[in-house]
């Protein structure tokens, strides 16, 4: 099978090329990524003498075309993705997000490739905190933010292209990812890189707001599922029933990490902050048959700190530039 995989420099991209590799050994997969400053070539260093890599723009046909001709499937997991980052600059949401999905659902209808498409839970808006409610795939899209409203742009757009031209497509929203490659931007590689740095860590506001925590590998595991058994048109959710708040997760990080668990400093809350998010996957596990196996949070986190503190190298040298920038907004 030949697999094209955009954004595969990125976090979760460069974990399912490891996935793949490593379960799928016949595949030969190439991988399209822009390398910005959220991808990382290091994250493919392992594995580039098996694969592809393309650099170039998902937005860009020209760069697009003749990579999907030469697939059996597209998955597609570029996308601008830090929230902080669209509410100060939402131009590259636009472009990555929805043109860059437009330009791939063109070529896949062009050369007729299968296509499974990344997306968030963050398309449904939140819960409120104590909600028994999850999301489904019924649920309303409400986005709050320029990154969720792009990615629910990019989903609808699917949608039409699967209705209108027949595109063999499917969708998958999941819930928070966590594990090694993660950019330290995002919540859960800051914080251990904030203690492996001697820095305090950071939590917005009270901590109250709830995540559905997944380990990417988990993640990557569904996603293969979906391109192997899911229906052409359909959405699958993505979750491991790992709901946790952000004030719990990062003690819980504290503990593993030998500190006390009120070692941290409270900042403001991020602007639109979403309270709660809860994925409800018993349509993949039920259909599919797929199931977590990383159903433990405190050993997933251990894995992972323990990824960050034997790979400095990796993440070290971009590790003061992020605290610059969120010092600048008092985060």
């Amino acid at each position: 099978m030949r697999v094209l995989v955009t954004g595969g420099a990125g976090f979760i991209g460069a974990n399912f090329v490891h996935y793949t590799l490593a379960n799928r050994p016949e595949a030969r997969i190439t991988v399209l990524d822009a390398l910005t400053y959220a991808a990382n070539e290091a994250s493919l260093a392992p594995v580039i003498d098996r694969i592809r890599l393309v650099p170039g723009d998902v937005a860009d046909p020209e760069a697009v075309d003749g990579l999907v001709a030469d697939s059996d499937v597209v998955v597609h997991f570029a996308a601008e993705s830090h929230n902080d980052n669209s509410l100060r600059d939402p131009s590259p949401f636009v472009r990555t997000n929805v043109v860059g999905t437009f330009t791939i659902l063109e070529a896949v209808r062009r050369h007729g490739v299968r296509m499974h498409h990344i997306s968030t839970d963050e398309v449904y808006g939140d819960l409120e905190l104590d909600d028994p409610a999850k999301f489904t795939p019924q649920t309303p899209y409400n986005p709050s933010s320029p990154y969720s409203s792009t990615k629910a742009g990019s989903d609808l757009l699917v949608r039409a292209w699967v209705r209108s031209f027949g595109v063999h497509a499917t969708i998958s929203n999941c819930s928070n990812n966590y594990g090694p490659y993660q950019h330290i931007e995002k919540f859960i590689p800051r914080q251990i890189t904030n203690v492996l740095s001697g820095i305090r860590p950071k939590l917005y506001g009270a901590g109250e707001n709830v995540r559905d925590w997944i380990h990417v590998d988990d993640h990557n595991a569904a996603v293969w599922t979906i391109v192997d058994k899911g229906r052409p048109g359909e959405t699958y959710l993505i979750g491991a029933d790992g709901e946790r708040n952000n004030k719990d997760v990062l003690e819980l990080i504290l503990e593993l990490m030998g500190k006390p668990t009120d070692w941290y400093d409270r900042v403001t809350d991020r602007a639109g902050h979403d309270l709660r998010y809860a994925i409800d996957s018993t349509k993949l596990r039920t259909e599919l048959g797929w199931q977590p196996r990383y159903t433990d949070l405190r050993a997933g986190l251990r894995q992972t700190i323990d990824w960050y503190a034997g790979n400095r190298a990796w993440w070290e040298p971009a590790k003061q530039a992020v605290e610059a920038r969120y010092a600048e907004v008092g985060q």
